[in-house]
């Protein structure tokens, strides 16, 4: 099976157990089986994305979280937007300027 579905696996059972649900429980509440979601925590089994959607609901965490371990946010969406305006010519500066910024705020903190 893809590593992509062993770390998924992972980060399901993790969560599950932080918030002390049991796979049963976990499984009712995202109307699957225990033993699916046995064969999914332990990476032996893929999920469609229904079954994705479904245990990220129930687990009350983003589906990037478990497929990547990072909650991608709609922020970056929108500064890539942003940075999707400026022509190839203005990147560099549009670097130097960000980094700027980067290290100012930093050494704020």
């Amino acid at each position: 099976m893809s590593s992509i579905y062993y770390y998924a696996g992972l980060r399901i059972k993790g969560v599950r157990e932080k918030r002390h649900y049991t796979r049963e429980k976990l499984a009712e509440m995202a109307g699957i089986s225990a033993k699916f979601l046995y064969e999914i925590e332990g990476g032996k089994k893929g999920f469609s994305a229904d079954t994705l959607y479904k245990l990220a609901e129930a687990l009350e965490i983003s589906s990037d979280y478990i497929l990547y371990g990072e909650t991608r946010d709609r922020k970056d969406k929108k500064l890539i937007h942003v940075l999707e305006k400026f022509k190839q010519s203005q990147s560099d500066s549009l670097v130097e300027i960000i980094e700027l910024i980067y290290k100012i705020s930093k050494n704020n903190h």
